[in-house]
């Protein structure tokens, strides 16, 4: 019998390991990806540009939305988002579905949370929004971004849950949209790369993480009082976080303020028509970018909801 141990294909001296991690491959055999802060500097995000999926609306509730957007002018202001964001060198990447796409597809930020090893795919909670993780899983194949879990079984998960709140922890909320098995799902994943998850229930009524807790800076919060969670507020304020409230509930529900991006420390990009709240914010020493949304907002969500975020400064 041949003796094939001198092949590289069986260990030989030919034989080339391959030592790398994961990591270290992103940005040289993968797309460069990656996050672990909240805060640094963005360098890419993931979108959806609405359009035909609205045109056919009839009942906002059937939909999960509070009243129907009309379809020229939610791309429209999509579009403005997008042009915001290039505007801050921030690359724009595109889902681009096949067929007309469900109405939520847009919301991008729930279907993925991205981590410094690649992408978590999220199972949203409801039917009506079932199958659109499908395509983000899809086009992050595309441009090269690793998948280290997809949510499977009966966990649900939507990415706006979850928020990194130093480079080494996430703090992962269950309720309304991310149950115990999807949220045990995320935790195992993220404990394998080393990062520790602080688990937070929200109150009744809250539906993301994302809408009442956003992180500015290495060390300055902002959140919703009476929807906040109160372990959530103690933990940052253990951390040395200062935390403030938005001063206007108004604002906060028809306006979404608080439904932001950081484009990099102490500066974000939020819907515009909050002038208490863009006040506020500039006394804290936030540096403030808006975009006229309304049309959107229609739909529950704004800036955060809208952004999948792919890339970071590490």
């Amino acid at each position: 019998m041949k003796d094939t141990s001198k092949y590289s294909a069986f260990g030989g001296s030919g034989w080339s390991p391959r030592t790398a991690s994961l990591r270290e491959e992103i940005g040289v055999l993968w797309g460069s990806c990656g996050i672990s802060t909240q805060y640094s500097k963005l360098k890419s995000v993931l979108l959806h540009r609405p359009g035909s999926e609205f045109s056919d609306l009839v009942d906002a509730d059937a939909v999960q939305m509070l009243a129907l957007p009309d379809p020229k002018k939610a791309s429209e202001q999509h579009d403005a988002i997008a042009k915001a964001y290039r505007a801050q060198d921030v690359k724009v990447n595109y889902i681009d579905p096949p067929g007309t796409p469900t109405p939520n597809q847009m919301f991008v930020a729930d279907l993925m949370f991205m981590t410094p090893e690649g992408a978590i795919i999220g199972r949203p909670a409801s039917t009506v929004r079932a199958g659109e993780e499908r395509w983000v899983a899809r086009r992050l194949a595309e441009i090269g971004v690793p998948i280290i879990r997809s949510l499977r079984g009966t966990g649900v998960f939507e990415g706006a849950d979850a928020a990194w709140i130093d480079e080494t922890t996430v703090m992962l909320a269950t309720g309304h949209r991310t149950n115990h098995e999807g949220a045990e799902q995320v935790r195992s994943i993220l404990k394998e790369i080393g990062v520790n998850v602080f688990n937070v229930g929200l109150p009744y009524g809250s539906m993301h993480l994302m809408g009442t807790l956003r992180i500015v800076d290495k060390d300055l919060a902002l959140c919703w009082p009476g929807r906040v969670p109160y372990d959530a507020v103690a933990m940052l304020r253990d951390r040395g976080f200062s935390v403030y409230f938005i001063p206007s509930l108004d604002e906060a529900g028809s306006g979404m303020p608080l439904n932001f991006v950081t484009l990099s420390p102490r500066k974000v990009l939020m819907p515009d028509g909050n002038p208490v709240t863009e006040e506020f914010y500039g006394d804290l020493g936030i540096d403030v970018v808006t975009v006229k949304i309304d049309e959107l907002v229609k739909a529950a969500g704004a800036v955060g909801c809208l952004t999948g975020i792919l890339e970071r400064n590490q």
